[in-house]
């Protein structure tokens, strides 16, 4: 074993990266047996220096992270600040001085992966980054090389631990969704603003991380068509019952049929209760992988947290330091296929569609001729109707999204369509 130490630049000192230096702390004579050389926390960058940190030795807090990213010595940084700025400038700024990139940012990677593998692929050093989606649960590796040598056909999963605990409440209580937030908050599994969650950004960054590596194409940010659940409603899951259904906010990322294109997308849907990611409850994450080889694999655990996500940090940064030892780089980015990103309008799925409708003769002809006229076919029609109003859901066959959109448009425009209540993609069947 090497006896000069393999020396760390912590960025960021929260919840994760307080777990990260205490991990890397007590498990310090395990880790430098699996990398074959010790560890050295050798600088902490932080925004308020006076605050205390247990564990952490205040001669190693700094708020200079730019100075410590630009010490010489530093072999590998690890980023857990998040967000696009500093945290970019920071990122390159170490491949410019020789160490190799450790991060859990989904959203700069999301953003700006290809430049930021381009850069690390410059200076000849590594950037991993399996804490950036669904925590603890290891996805990034094998999505990049357990199956590097199988063709992957769709990634769908559950990535953001805060949605799936507000349905699985909304599911298993019968409560409305701002009861259900405000359960969330309480617990600590909601931010006090949770738009990043429930409104899907959190979801359509990993969206374009797992796209990209699954599908060996640049996917970013903007790629992603992304649609909040803020709008799902006790009713929709009283009709996701009805169907043997139940709701979850899925992250969907798919090749199409033709192999030419592929597809990212975040959304809620109504999946089938048969289906492994139906029974994936509370704040935990799972993703579902399906490819030609080894047919369908589910990855599931913890998705979020400081020790969950820590782990993920770790079992990164003992890779990357294996590699400095030996001279070696893992795995950059696998853009060669530069497949085409088609529009949510291109996507085919099936829709469960909920109408208020009066409540007489010829309605549901009305309705069915919409649908024939957009090409939309129908498979199932259930009608209600009391004092002059009805409910009407209609759940179709496969279809275009955006065929799917005109007939809503156009079912808008009949007088005797009071309103759309619903719609929701199916999905998992």
């Amino acid at each position: 074993m090497r006896t000069r130490p393999l020396k760390v630049a912590l960025l960021g000192c929260g919840v994760v990266g307080s777990e990260v230096a205490r991990i890397m702390t007590t498990h310090a004579d395990d880790l430098a047996q699996r990398i074959g050389a010790p560890v050295e926390l050798a600088g902490v960058a932080v925004r308020r220096p006076s605050k205390v940190r247990e564990g952490i030795d205040p001669a190693l807090v700094t708020t200079d992270a730019t100075a410590l990213v630009k010490r010489g010595d530093i072999d590998v940084v690890v980023e857990v600040i998040g967000g696009i700025e500093p945290a970019r400038t920071l990122i390159t700024t170490a491949f410019e001085h020789g160490a190799s990139v450790v991060s859990a940012n989904k959203a700069l990677l999301a953003q700006d992966g290809a430049a930021l593998h381009a850069a690390a692929g410059e200076h000849g050093k590594d950037l991993y980054y399996e804490a950036a989606v669904a925590g603890a649960i290891p996805l990034i590796r094998p999505l990049r090389e357990s199956l590097a040598g199988d063709k992957i056909n769709r990634v769908m999963g559950i990535v953001n631990g805060t949605t799936n605990f507000i349905l699985d409440k909304m599911d298993s209580t019968g409560a409305g969704y701002q009861e259900a937030l405000d359960e969330a908050t309480a617990l600590g599994y909601a931010e006090a603003d949770p738009t990043a969650d429930v409104e899907g950004f959190d979801a359509a960054a990993k969206a374009a991380i797992l796209a990209g590596i699954a599908f060996h194409t640049r996917v970013r940010l903007d790629d992603v068509y992304r649609e909040g659940m803020t709008e799902v409603t006790s009713a929709d899951f009283r009709s996701a019952k009805e169907m043997g259904c139940t709701i979850k906010l899925l992250a969907i990322c798919e090749r199409a049929a033709d192999g030419a294109s592929v597809t990212a997308r975040v959304h809620p849907a109504m999946i089938p209760l048969t289906h492994p990611l139906a029974s994936v409850r509370g704040a935990y994450n799972a993703v579902f992988v399906e490819s030609d080889a080894a047919g369908q694999l589910m990855f599931y655990g913890p998705g979020a947290g400081g020790s969950p996500t820590a782990s993920a940090v770790l079992g990164d940064l003992v890779a990357v330091c294996r590699n400095r030892l030996s001279g070696s780089t893992g795995p950059g980015e696998s853009a060669y296929a530069a497949l085409t990103v088609s529009p949510m309008g291109d996507v085919v799925t099936r829709y469960h569609i909920s109408l208020d409708v009066a409540d007489k003769p010829g309605v549901l002809a009305q309705v069915a001729t919409v649908f024939a006229e957009h090409g939309v076919s129908i498979d199932t029609v259930r009608q209600q109707g009391k004092d002059g109003e009805a409910s009407l859901v209609v759940v179709t066959h496969r279809a275009l999204d955006a065929s799917l959109s005109g007939t809503v448009e156009a079912l808008r425009k009949l007088d005797t369509v009071r309103g759309v209540a619903s719609i929701m993609r199916v999905e998992g069947e």
